[in-house]
């Protein structure tokens, strides 16, 4: 691995602008890792934007390779699963990299987005980069981002982020890296990496004003992830999307396996005294035979997510990982997802879940249903703009007894008035509006009964909000 040139903190750097006036600048430019983050915050952050081009113009992988470049090239020198797709991507990696690290690896996780801490994103075997590592990493990227910023090519959050992750992988000799796409594939800032596998989860509608407004050209965009050789295993999908990966796979002469189809796998719903209700999966390869596991996140959406995470599982041990199948299943019974049906509180009971396009929606209220008792639901909801809100709406209709339409801390979250205005045109079923989310808590609140249940889903926002305000451990971490 190549060894790290250390910041000098004794001299001056001067760097030209394209000006070519001359500008002085501290070789450590970041006094406290408070300063540094408020710059990481400076730049440019898509996740944020109210409108959003997605093209080579604002996703330029050429942007992003030049400045791993300049950082000795880290992604290079990585072993990685990369895993794409629309919906169940965390609860994937997640448990693929629980399962790895029971093995006695090394491994390191990049997720997003985040639910409290942008530390959140950026783990080595459970464990979040330390505010000290952060600071480290990110005096190191200053300069690099500067001259890119002078040639015209600023970097952008996520793209500056995505080399801290792989620069800290590196320095930390991690043995395997599972890295999460963050927005579609094909120009995603993680798409320079060369994995050993990749893995597709469902594909469904979402982010359509970026990704295209149908199946097929959405799933281009996630398929854009493919390389040559490297071996793809998905789960079953719509056939249109399914069409989609296989042509993408033949073209780029790669594997394509399925999950349920060329991968001997099921699933079942169950429930037992020892853990309630839940879901149990098989899956049997030439190489490992995995019988009747319980999943340790509900719904059946959660099952399939399980199944891809143990192919993959079983394509890396095909790769040369010692993997016994014994402790995989013992690091498997460890995962703990926050934000997927988490219960935050419990008088009233308040659940979350970060369901934010109309798959997820369905799915969420299918797995509330079977393993949440409850007399009535009040769902409060809040979605981004940029959505597929009626698609969303349609879906909270069947489970939700009452809906209070509210909105999350985002510049691109929905007005609850419009929210609400569009669900009656959808639904007969009762709702509400609240500018907030406290005052939308409290007519909850004031609504429910000792058996019902409070559902905050339809935004990573709105749910990471609902944790700071009801739980004040979750507020401290959150600084």
């Amino acid at each position: 691995m190549a060894k790290q040139t250390p910041i000098k903190t004794n001299k001056l750097t001067v760097r030209k602008s394209t000006r070519g006036v001359g500008k002085v600048q501290p070789a450590k430019p970041f006094a406290s890792y408070q300063e540094a983050i408020k710059y990481l915050y400076t730049k440019t952050d898509y996740e944020r934007q109210v409108f959003l081009r997605y093209n080579v113009s604002t996703f330029d992988l050429d942007r992003m390779r030049a400045l791993l470049d300049m950082l000795g090239n880290p992604h290079t020198k990585l072993s990685a699963v990369h895993i794409a797709g629309t919906k169940g991507k965390g609860s994937t990696a997640t448990m693929l990299a629980k399962m790895l690290e029971a093995n006695g690896l090394k491994v390191g996780l990049y997720t997003s987005p985040h639910l409290v801490h942008l530390h959140e994103r950026i783990t080595i075997n459970s464990q979040m980069i330390s505010e000290e590592q952060m600071l480290g990493l990110l005096q190191r990227v200053y300069g690099p981002v500067e001259r890119l910023t002078q040639k015209g090519q600023a970097p952008t959050f996520f793209e500056i982020l995505t080399a801290l992750a792989f620069m800290y992988f590196v320095d930390s000799q991690v043995d395997i890296a599972v890295i999460e796409t963050g927005l579609g594939g094909r120009l995603d800032s993680t798409n320079v990496i060369s994995p050993k596998v990749i893995g597709i989860t469902n594909i469904s509608i979402d982010h359509q004003h970026q990704l295209g407004h149908t199946l097929e050209a959405i799933a281009k965009e996630k398929a854009g992830v493919f390389k040559p050789g490297v071996p793809i295993i998905t789960v079953d999908q719509d056939p249109v999307v399914m069409k989609v990966l296989r042509a993408q796979a033949a073209a780029v002469k790669a594997p394509l396996l399925v999950t349920g189809q060329d991968i001997d796998f099921s699933y079942r719903f169950e429930t037992s005294r020892e853990h309630g209700p839940h879901m149990r999966v098989c899956l049997t390869t030439p190489t490992s035979k995995f019988e009747h596991l319980r999943v340790p996140l509900h719904g059946q959406h959660q099952a399939i997510n399980c199944g891809l995470a143990l192919a993959l599982l079983d394509c890396l041990k095909g790769c040369g990982y010692q993997i016994d199948t014994d402790k995989a299943v013992q690091g498997l019974e460890q995962v703990v997802l926050p934000g997927r049906m988490e219960m935050i509180c419990d008088d009233p009971r308040v659940m979350i879940d970060g369901a934010h396009n109309a798959a997820s929606i369905r799915a969420v209220i299918h797995a509330v249903g079977q393993n949440v008792p409850y007399d009535s639901m009040i769902v409060i909801f809040g979605c981004n703009s940029d959505k597929d809100i009626d698609g969303m709406l349609r879906e909270l209709q069947y489970g939700a007894d009452k809906v209070i339409f509210t909105r999350s801390n985002s510049p691109r979250a929905a007005d609850p008035e419009e929210l609400a205005e569009r669900f009656s045109e959808i639904s007969h079923k009762m709702c509400q509006t609240a500018p907030s989310l406290p005052e939308a808590l409290q007519l909850a609140r004031s609504a429910i009964g000792r058996e019902d249940l409070i559902l905050i889903t339809g935004s990573f926002y709105l749910i990471g909000q609902a944790k700071v305000y009801l739980q004040p451990s979750a507020a401290a971490m959150a600084g």
